[in-house]
């Protein structure tokens, strides 16, 4: 396997084996002579929109203060110790999905988003910790990083942010441009900006244990099937009206321990909830609506690619989409898997695709979850 200039000459594997959701890793040049891939201006720009997250992170006379956007204005450049943060920004720019592609030795389904923090000289979010992996890579200017693996991570009572209480530093470094610091879940760190200063945050998909079984229990709720009302001709006369009877437990107890849950079901609520996009996500559908025989013709000629936005998976002969999820077998599940895994197709592909892949690509075409190549 290739060594990664990324991963400090290190192959994907070799990360993953002695690294990954283990210890940190300090990379030198990751990205050799990185610059912004967007201005500070374009930045704040995209803060101020409606559909993108945002955070204000200011600390004045060790006091912290947490605001949500979209911000018209900005503090001023000159003024000290404050902080941008703006998530999801691979969502918004060509460039910035790019890089976190990169980024794809992990798998789709833990890859998250790409946030740019910026900051004013001193400017940082305080000592905290992650519940997820994260690589940072420095953009501009230069932040200093502190970080420990204490186990202690009581956290400030009452602050705004997840500010850690007994922060104890074990190491330090100063990043500058192309530099790239990754961490695992958990791992206690301070980034302050040493001077005006842009970090990338590639951040990682961990969803609580109790997140999940929520959302597959509230997935669940329409294929439940438990016939028959609850009865007991059996009844004997209560010693205690109030008290509920060990008859009633073990009577509900056997029914409701009826309910299965089979791998089938376990694959599509799990393909389904990875790939539904988050709340504030919305698609733009295409100026001009093209009819079935018209895209088709462009797509066979120039190719497809998802939009930044889509988030396709698969898994066996199942298809997720945005959400959304169906069967497929035979060559329209390998052109499927392909877009999936390559997030693009070729004419020469699209071309051999059946009347009902062509009928979904139009579809999801005119919902904007796909473009042709050659817009």
């Amino acid at each position: 396997m290739k060594k990664m200039t990324l991963l400090g000459g290190l192959t994907a594997a070799e990360f993953l084996r002695d690294y990954w959701h283990k210890k940190p890793l300090l990379i030198r040049q990751a990205i050799p002579g990185f610059t912004p891939l967007l201005s500070r201006d374009e930045l704040f720009e995209l803060a101020g929109r409606d559909d993108v997250e945002s955070r204000l992170i200011t600390n004045e006379k060790r006091q912290w203060k947490m605001d949500s956007g979209p911000f018209e204005q900005v503090p001023p450049l000159t003024q000290k110790n404050w902080t941008l943060l703006v998530q999801g920004v691979n969502l918004h720019d060509d460039a910035v999905d790019e890089l976190m592609r990169q980024f794809s030795f992990i798998p789709d389904t833990r890859l998250d988003d790409l946030m740019i923090s910026y900051a004013t000289k001193t400017g940082g979010v305080g000592a905290h910790f992650d519940s997820y992996d994260v690589f940072l890579l420095q953009a501009h200017g230069h932040r200093r990083w502190r970080i420990s693996a204490q186990t202690d991570l009581t956290l400030v009572d009452g602050a705004p942010l997840k500010i850690l209480k007994n922060f104890q530093p074990e190491e330090e470094f100063t990043l500058a441009p192309g530099d790239m610091l990754y961490l695992p879940p958990q791992y206690a760190h301070e980034g302050t900006a040493m001077d005006e200063c842009m970090t990338y945050s590639i951040g990682f998909r961990a969803p609580s244990y109790q997140e999940l079984g929520e959302a597959f229990l509230e997935s669940m709720i329409d294929t439940i099937d438990l016939p028959g009302r609850y009865a007991d001709a059996d009844l004997k006369l209560p010693k205690n009206r109030a008290e509920i009877s060990n008859a009633m437990l073990s009577r509900v107890s056997t029914e409701l321990n009826k309910m299965r849950f089979t791998q089938e079901d376990m694959t599509l609520f799990l393909g389904e909830y990875l790939s539904e996009p988050k709340a504030h996500i919305y698609f733009d559908a295409p100026d001009v609506q093209l009819t079935k025989t018209r895209f088709s013709q462009l797509a066979k000629k120039a190719g497809i690619k998802l939009s930044r936005k889509t988030q396709m998976l698969h898994r066996n002969n199942y298809i997720f989409i945005n959400g959304t999820s169906f069967e497929v077998g035979g060559s329209d599940l390998e052109i499927l898997t392909i877009l999936a895994n390559d997030r693009a197709l070729a004419g020469t592909m699209v071309s051999s695709a059946s009347s009902d892949v062509m009928e979904a690509l139009h579809t999801w075409h005119k919902d904007g979850w796909l473009h042709l190549k050659s817009t």
